[in-house]
C-alpha cells in the first residue's frame, strides 16, 4: 500500500485527509500527521494503516471532548459520562433518510482522551467547585445545603466541597434573601412560600428569621 494523497480538508485547516492506493481512508490533524511522519508517496503496511485509523479516532474524539470541557468547567465526572456515552452505538439518518447504526469509539480511545485532558489540566474538581460555588444561582440564591447536593451529585469529591466552602463568602442568610426577592411576591400563602424554601435546602429556623426581617 501506498500514501496517494495529502490534502487539507475545506471545512477544517487544521486537518487533513489522508488516501490510500487512490481512495480516502482516513483523516488527521495536522500535529498527528507531523509526529506520525506520514509523507505523499511512502509505502505503508496495514499494520500502519490500523495505527493511523486509530489515532484519526483520537483526534475526532480528543477535539470533541475539549471542546465541551471549554463550553463551561465540568467535574471529572461529567466528562467520564461524555466519554462513556461517545463509546455507546448510535442512531443516525443517512441522505436517502434510511436509520442506520454508527458505533462508538473504543473504551481504550476513550480512556486516552480522559488521561490528556487530565494532564492538560482541563479536568481538576477542585477548580470546578470553585467555579460552581461562587457561579451557581448568584442572582437568584441557593442553600449550602442544596448546592453541596448538587456538586456531590457530580461525583465530585466531599474534600474539596468542604474546602471551597470555608473560602466563601456566601451564606445561606444571604441566599435566602436573594429568593425571597425574586419568588416571594408569587405567595400570599406564608405556608406555601415556607415549604418552597425548605425544598430549596434552607433550615426552617433560617427560614423564619428571614421572613421575619423582610417584615
Amino acid at each position: 500500500m501506498r500514501v496517494t494523497d495529502i490534502s487539507v480538508q475545506a471545512k477544517n485547516s487544521n486537518r487533513v485527509n489522508i488516501s490510500i492506493d487512490g481512495k480516502y481512508r482516513l483523516s488527521l490533524d495536522i500535529y498527528q500527521v507531523a509526529e506520525l511522519g506520514i509523507r505523499n508517496g511512502a509505502d505503508v503496511t496495514s499494520e500502519q494503516v490500523v495505527k493511523w485509523e486509530e489515532e484519526s479516532e483520537f483526534g475526532k474524539l480528543y477535539a470533541r471532548t475539549l471542546e465541551y470541557t471549554l463550553i463551561r468547567p465540568h467535574s471529572a465526572k461529567e466528562i467520564r459520562d461524555y466519554l462513556w456515552r461517545k463509546t455507546r452505538t448510535a442512531k443516525y439518518k443517512t441522505r436517502t433518510g434510511e436509520i442506520k447504526d454508527r458505533a462508538g469509539v473504543s473504551q481504550k480511545i476513550a480512556d486516552r482522551v480522559y488521561d490528556r485532558l487530565c494532564e492538560k489540566g482541563y479536568i481538576d474538581d477542585e477548580k470546578f467547585v470553585r467555579y460552581w460555588i461562587e457561579n451557581r444561582q448568584q442572582i437568584k440564591g441557593i442553600s449550602r445545603r442544596k448546592l453541596i447536593a448538587e456538586l456531590r451529585a457530580k461525583g465530585v469529591d466531599v474534600r474539596y466541597i468542604t474546602t471551597q466552602l470555608t473560602h466563601t463568602q456566601r451564606t445561606d442568610d444571604d441566599e435566602i434573601q436573594k429568593i425571597i426577592a425574586k419568588k416571594g411576591a408569587k405567595y400570599t400563602d406564608e405556608t406555601k412560600l415556607i415549604q418552597y424554601l425548605i425544598r430549596q435546602g434552607f433550615s426552617y429556623d433560617t427560614i423564619k428569621d428571614a421572613l421575619v426581617k423582610g417584615e
